[in-house]
């Protein structure tokens, strides 16, 4: 099997996402990646990496990341997103993110991404104040 291309690997990643495939996902990334995650600590290594996208989209029942523009330069890509997402209690969210994947012989090797927290907190935290 041939090697990916930085644009493959990303689109790829984004797939894995939407659809939770967490074993296709492994092989997306190398051994000892890295990830920085806006308002978390960092996970370094491939399975501290899967574990947190396993368990990131608990309170999002419905989501997609859809990247509306790539731009790269060499192993790099740097990918705009807008992420929308329905909450448990049936609301829909969308808000933009910037996603950066360094890549390394055809996998990600170090990967950061940037959003409003402080916004999708708040509309986590008005979906647990409401009364049923």
């Amino acid at each position: 099997m041939s090697e990916m291309s930085a644009e493959e690997v990303v689109h790829a990643y984004f797939l894995c996402l939407d659809t939770e495939d967490w074993r296709r996902m492994e092989t997306l990334w190398c051994p000892d990646a890295e990830l920085r995650a806006v308002g978390t600590r960092p996970r370094l290594g491939r399975d501290a990496v899967i574990e947190y996208f396993s368990r990131l989209f608990a309170p999002w029942p419905r989501h997609e990341d859809h990247p509306t523009r790539l731009i790269r330069d060499r192993d790099t890509v740097v990918a705009e997103v807008t992420f929308t997402g329905t909450t448990l209690d049936g609301r829909t969210v969308s808000f933009d993110a910037i996603d950066v994947f360094d890549l390394e012989a055809g996998r990600i090797r170090r990967f950061s991404n940037w959003y409003d927290i402080a916004y999708a907190r708040r509309v986590l935290a008005d979906e647990a104040g409401r009364v049923s």
